[in-house]
């Protein structure tokens, strides 16, 4: 699968298709929004959500930290859905076949899980935001200086695209507007909030099989 990669602060910063962000120089990995536990927290409200929807994003982390090897991953926000399930045992066993990589949580609004669980875990947990050189990792957008670069997720940001008649389609992207770029969900039961571009943004549209820049409105077919 292909990746597409932009530079910022002599740092090259690796867009995956896996919807992620690798950066070589540091050897961090950073993943927005997966809300992991969602389904088990709706099926508690009667709505029958199968757990195996969650199975897709371990199989996915696993093949980026095995492929990569992180020295740092980064869980920009929004790891885990709301209140308290058993899926969050289950993700802390799972953390543990990655022995050499440190795993480090950016508290998101859906972050609520009492401080306990969080401080009976190897998880490096940060309430604020977090520098690394010129890049400023967070949660939600946030203004930065000028010479820095906040990468951050929460929006889930997609962008719809129409081809030809009838054919149309929504997909994930990077979105980048003035010195922010917004990582897409990583987790595949999140949904998508549709973005509006701005002449000057930029956009990089998760295909089938690639991550591609959308150079203008264009079309898909």
């Amino acid at each position: 699968m292909f990746s597409a990669t932009i530079t910022h602060s002599n740092l090259s910063l690796d867009l995956l298709f896996e919807k992620g962000v690798w950066i070589k120089e540091l050897k961090v990995l950073l993943i927005a929004d997966l809300h992991l536990g969602k389904a088990t927290h709706y099926r508690k409200a009667g709505i029958p959500i199968p757990e195996t929807i969650h199975q897709l994003d371990f199989l996915t982390l696993k093949k980026l930290v095995n492929q990569f090897q992180p020295l740092q991953t980064y869980f920009l926000g929004d790891l885990f859905h709301s209140q308290w399930n058993e899926q969050w045992e289950y993700f802390l066993e799972f953390l543990k076949q990655f022995p050499k990589t440190c795993f480090h949580l950016i508290k998101g609004n859906h972050d609520i899980l009492p401080e306990q669980n969080y401080q009976n875990t190897f998880l490096k947990i940060h309430s604020g935001p977090v520098t690394l050189g010129n890049l400023y990792l967070s949660h939600e957008p946030v203004e930065v200086a000028e010479e820095q670069l906040n990468i951050c997720g929460h929006i889930h940001p997609g962008i719809y695209l129409k081809g030809r008649g009838k054919l149309s389609v929504r997909l994930p992207c990077y979105y980048w507007r003035n010195n922010t770029l917004v990582l897409p969900s990583f987790g595949n039961f999140t949904g998508l909030q549709l973005v509006e571009r701005k002449e000057a943004d930029r956009i990089w549209v998760i295909g089938k099989d690639r991550v591609f820049p959308l150079l203008s409105t264009g079309s898909i077919g």
